[in-house]
């Protein structure tokens, strides 16, 4: 137990300096470690990737709230998942900009646990999207006949409620629980933005409620997500599997191209950090920050691009929305 000026350590960060304690307020958050000389360099791509991030999902969003024959479950289920990416976005990638930029590390208590409540929830949110979309594909392969009756708008709007409401439920508790914590061994972080796991490595207080706590969000979401999008793919390879044209097995098995690209861009970082941190060699930080951003930065940036190249009616409508038909109007004006 800390004690400062006769009060007990609630939620300033305590930290020793040479024998004297002293209180902090902030955090400081971290860019790549051993390329701090070339962050000025290493912003460009960052900055690239976050202008591409907000076109493109603002895009998807808004052709998709325009364009009503684009009203259908599968391209509600992709506007959510641009949403999730675009909120995941907004509040990693300026950060990471502000830390390149200006050298500008710290966070208070509630502007990091602010940050980390929105990380976690659109994370959350957004491996609930690709489940759902997992069940839109199994739905349209193996009931296309009732699809459109099995997946109504009511339905959707269900699911979509149930998403949120189960995000909320589970991801509350968590900066609730970290105001209870002392942070005496550093105000370090060693992420561009703050993470749950991150922050409680700091304290120097008990951690194991909030430890096994988000270990049970940790299952209770993504990892249990992940094991149901692997349950319905069996159920949808078994489907494809038991059509009798060769044609046929590829047509079913190209729509589902663009999802299991969503799955493994969202999934395979974060299982390949997890893998490394407990069972692979010791290796430099910068790799598992490098992997770590591709968890939370590759997927916002690759979603838009890989279903406007996959799917033709996304990309016409984008099309028209953009291409004026100006030129062709005064033309037929002149001719009359």
């Amino acid at each position: 137990m800390y004690f400062i000026l006769g009060k007990t350590c609630g939620s300033g960060i305590l930290f020793p300096i040479n024998n004297t304690n002293s209180i902090f307020s902030t955090f400081l958050v971290t860019g790549i470690p051993g390329l701090e000389a070339a962050h000025i360099w290493i912003s460009i791509p960052f900055c690239a990737m976050f202008f591409v991030t907000l076109v493109g999902n603002m895009t998807i969003i808004a052709v998709i709230w325009q364009q009503h024959t684009l009203h259908g479950p599968m391209y509600l289920f992709l506007a959510m998942l641009a949403a999730s990416d675009l909120g995941l976005s907004l509040f990693t990638f300026p950060t990471m900009l502000r830390i390149f930029w200006l050298d500008a590390g710290e966070l208070t208590f509630s502007a990091c646990f602010t940050q980390m409540f929105f990380i976690h929830t659109f994370q959350d949110f957004e491996s609930a999207v690709i489940l759902a979309m997992a069940f839109d594909r199994y739905v349209a392969i193996s009931h296309p006949l009732h699809y459109s009756s099995i997946l109504t708008s009511s339905v959707i709007a269900k699911i979509g409620l149930a998403i949120v409401v189960r995000t909320l439920i589970i991801q509350v508790p968590l900066p609730i629980l970290l105001r209870r914590l002392c942070f005496c061994h550093s105000n370090v972080l060693s992420h561009p933005y703050c993470l749950h796991p991150d922050i409680i490595k700091l304290s120097c207080t008990n951690t194991r409620i909030n430890s096994i706590y988000g270990l049970f969000v940790l299952l209770s979401t993504m990892g249990l997500d992940f094991l149901l999008i692997l349950f319905s793919y069996i159920l949808i390879l078994k489907t494809v599997l038991s059509i009798a044209s060769y044609g046929g097995c590829l047509k079913a098995l190209n729509t589902c191209i663009s999802h299991l690209c969503a799955v493994i861009l969202f999934f395979t970082p974060m299982l390949c950090l997890s893998i490394l941190h407990r069972f692979g060699p010791k290796l430099p930080s910068h790799v598992y920050v490098t992997m770590a951003n591709m968890h939370f930065l590759l997927p916002p940036v690759m979603n838009p691009i890989v279903y406007v190249m996959k799917n033709k009616q996304i990309r016409d409508k984008i099309l028209k929305l953009f291409i004026k038909k100006g030129p062709e109007k005064s033309q037929v004006k002149f001719i009359t």
